[in-house]
């Protein structure tokens, strides 16, 4: 069988590094140079030659900067004779930009999606795209994993009584409900009107949350200002507190001062799909890493991905006990 060779982009090498070290892989060296002209030039520092090569870069701030790296390191990939080349991208930053919603506007998802397909990635590998119709801009095949059963480990054992799921708006309802069924717990969410990239007005929440906990369960969280809204909504319906839960915590701006200082904030749970703030000890990070290790063991070897998602989506499967007990934490 061929050999499996991991490289890392500047943008998560601690997540490479987890990668590899749960596929028992080293994780090869590679060098990015940046000329007098502002240009960059990837070069892979291991043999690639009819190997199965993968390429670990989340697309966070400096986004394009991260984007390029990706794009020339695949490149550089092909031009080295690799027999499969995968990006594995488990932030897709451009999966917001997925529909035209205004006129003579651009839709970066699908043009990223090309550039990743033209530059010679063979297959990608992602995690919770903001957009799921995203999946489909791509030309090659993509693996979809979900962190929805690492953040239920979480929360399971603790004490979930009179707990509600809420999900921010309606358009990621139906995460929340999946979410909500692997803790057997009741779901709500939000009516939210988004007036700019960090303006948001949630008039109304749809479901009972009175007197309840709430589980807020966000895919993205980037300024916070989603979060923060729904937050004083639920506060004015009655909620006594708040866990914040979301796969990528970007935390830009004043995000991490908005939700460390909310006094409806109980505790804010991410993954490690980006790296984590500086500074905010109180931040529970989950690792995904094991889960990224058995779909690259498993893409390597022609096995399903799809049964990564038993227990996690119970369209596929019904809730199990944990993730983890199969994968490797």
């Amino acid at each position: 069988m061929r050999e499996i060779v991991v490289f890392s982009g500047s943008a998560h090498p601690a997540l490479a590094s987890a990668i590899c070290d749960q596929l028992g892989v080293p994780l090869s060296p590679s060098d990015i140079k940046r000329f007098s002209n502002d240009c960059l030039q990837a070069q892979l520092l291991a043999n690639c030659r009819q190997r199965d090569v993968y390429i670990v870069q989340p697309l966070v701030p400096p986004t394009q900067e991260h984007l390029m790296e990706l794009l020339l390191m695949i490149d550089a990939a092909r031009g080295a004779s690799a027999a499969q080349i995968t990006a594995v991208i488990p932030h897709f930053a451009y999966a917001r930009s997925d529909k035209k919603d205004a006129s003579r506007i651009s839709l970066g998802g699908r043009l990223v999606a090309d550039l990743i397909s033209t530059a010679g990635a063979h297959r990608v590998l992602t995690m919770n795209l903001h957009a799921p119709q995203v999946h489909g801009f791509f030309s090659v095949p993509v693996d979809h994993l979900t962190a929805l059963g690492v953040l239920a480990d979480h929360f399971r054992g603790t004490d979930l009584t009179d707990s509600v799921v809420v999900s921010p708006d309606l358009g990621n309802a139906k995460e929340a409900t999946q979410f909500s069924r692997l803790l057997g717990l009741p779901v709500a969410a939000g009516s939210k009107k988004r007036e700019s990239d960090d303006k948001v007005v949630i008039d109304s929440i749809v479901g009972d949350v009175r007197g309840k906990r709430a589980i807020v369960l966000d895919d993205e969280i980037a300024t916070g200002g989603s979060i923060v809204e729904l937050l004083d909504r639920l506060a004015d319906f009655g909620v006594t507190e708040a866990a914040v839960a979301c796969t990528h915590g970007l935390f830009a701006g004043r995000a991490v001062e908005r939700l460390r200082n909310h006094p409806m904030v109980s505790q804010v749970v991410t993954t490690d799909t980006v790296p984590a703030p500086g500074g905010w000890p109180e931040l529970q990070v989950r690792t995904v890493s094991g889960l990224f290790a058995e779909a690259i063991t498993r893409i390597h070897e022609g096995e399903s991905v799809s049964i990564l998602f038993d227990g996690v989506d119970p369209t596929h499967a019904p809730p199990q006990g944990s993730l983890f007990d199969r994968v490797g934490s």
